[in-house]
C-alpha cells in the first residue's frame, strides 16, 4: 500500500506547476512587465531547444535508426490514432467542455512523444533504449510540422490560432532552429552539456513554468475561471485518463499484432502514448492567441501528470515480467 501511495504522489514538478498557476491566478502579470516576461519566456525557449539539440547523441541516432517499422508505428500512434481518437471524443466533449477546453484537448492529440521521459521508462522497463531515443526525438522534430497542420485540420482559426503555415514557420525560428544549433555545436559543447546534465533538467522544468505563468496571467486577464466551470475541470480531468487507457490499449494491442517483440513493444508503447508538455506549451504560444492560451494547455498539464503515474506502475509491471537473461 506504501508503494502505491508512494507511486500516486504528485512529483515536486507538479506542485510547482500548481504553485505557477495560483501565482498567476491571483497576480497575474500586465501591461509592460507583461511584454518582457514574454520576450524573457521567447528566449528561454529558444535556449531550452538549443539544449535539446545538443544532447541527442548522434552514435544513439545511428543505433536506433534502422528500425524504421517501429518509427512508423510510433509516428502513426502519435499523429494519426490520437488525432482520431480527439475527434471521436468530440459529441461528449461538446456536452461537457468549454470550447477552448476541447480546443485543448484536440491539442494535446496533436502533439509529438516526450523524449526524456519515453526513454526513461523504456530504459527502466527492459525495452529498446537506443529506439526509443531516435522515435521520441524524430517525434519532436516532425511535430514542428505536423502539429500545426493537424491543428489547421481539426479546429481552423478557432481559438485564436494562427495559420498554419505561419504558424509553422513561427515554430522553425523559435524551436527547430536552436535545436539545430545545438546539435551541430555538440561536438564542441557536448561535455559541458552531459556534466550539468541534472542542472539542466531544472532549466527545462524554469522554461516551462514561466511560460505558463506567461499564458495563465493573460488568460485570467481575460477571465480565465469565470469561463471555466469546475464540472468542466473534471471532465478534462476525466477525458485525460480515459484517452491514455484506450490509447495505450490499443497500441499494445498494435505492436502485438504487428509481431514485435517484447523489447520493440516496450517504446512502442511508451513514444506512442506519450505527449509533450515540455514542447507543447512553447508550441501552444507560438499557436494560440494570448486570451485563450491557459485553458488551451490546461489538458495537456494535467495528462502530463497522468501519463507519469500510468507509465510508472505500466514501466514497473514489463521490468517484472522480464524474462531472465
Amino acid at each position: 500500500m506504501k508503494a502505491w501511495l508512494a507511486r500516486l504522489r504528485l512529483d515536486p514538478f507538479t506542485l510547482a506547476l500548481l504553485g505557477t498557476i495560483t501565482l498567476a491566478s491571483l497576480l497575474p502579470v500586465r501591461g509592460t512587465a507583461a511584454a518582457v516576461m514574454d520576450n524573457a519566456t521567447d528566449l528561454a525557449i529558444a535556449a531550452l531547444f538549443f539544449l535539446h539539440g545538443a544532447r541527442l547523441s548522434r552514435e544513439a541516432v545511428r543505433a536506433g535508426a534502422l528500425h524504421w517499422r517501429l518509427h512508423l508505428v510510433i509516428l502513426g500512434c502519435t499523429f494519426v490514432l490520437y488525432p482520431l481518437l480527439g475527434l471521436l471524443s468530440r459529441p461528449l466533449a461538446h456536452a461537457v467542455l468549454t470550447p477552448e477546453l476541447y480546443i485543448g484537448v484536440l491539442f494535446l492529440c496533436a502533439l509529438p512523444s516526450t523524449v526524456q521521459s519515453s526513454i526513461a521508462f523504456t530504459s527502466m522497463a527492459g525495452g529498446n533504449v537506443p529506439a526509443a531515443v531516435v522515435s521520441a526525438s524524430l517525434s519532436s522534430l516532425l511535430g514542428v510540422f505536423l502539429t500545426p497542420l493537424l491543428m489547421g485540420l481539426l479546429v481552423g482559426a478557432q481559438g485564436g490560432m494562427a495559420h498554419p503555415l505561419e504558424a509553422i514557420g513561427k515554430i522553425l525560428l523559435q524551436l527547430l532552429v536552436p535545436f539545430v544549433a545545438g546539435h551541430l555545436l555538440r561536438p564542441w559543447i557536448a561535455r559541458w552539456v552531459e556534466r550539468r546534465r541534472a542542472l539542466l533538467r531544472y532549466t527545462d522544468q524554469g522554461t516551462i513554468l514561466l511560460v505558463v505563468y506567461t499564458a495563465f496571467s493573460a488568460a485570467v486577464n481575460e477571465g480565465l475561471w469565470h469561463k471555466t466551470p469546475l464540472p468542466a475541470l473534471l471532465a478534462v480531468v476525466g477525458f485525460a485518463v480515459v484517452l491514455l487507457a484506450v490509447a495505450m490499449t490499443l497500441i499494445t494491442f498494435i505492436a502485438r499484432r504487428l509481431g514485435f517483440s517484447r523489447q520493440d513493444e516496450i517504446p512502442i508503447v511508451f513514444c506512442g502514448s506519450k505527449k509533450s508538455l515540455a514542447t507543447g506549451v512553447p508550441m501552444a504560444k507560438v499557436m494560440f492567441s494570448a486570451g485563450s492560451l491557459g485553458a488551451i494547455v490546461l489538458p495537456i498539464m494535467i495528462y502530463h501528470q497522468i501519463q507519469l503515474i500510468v507509465c510508472a506502475f505500466v514501466a514497473a509491471r514489463y521490468a517484472r515480467s522480464q524474462p531472465p537473461h
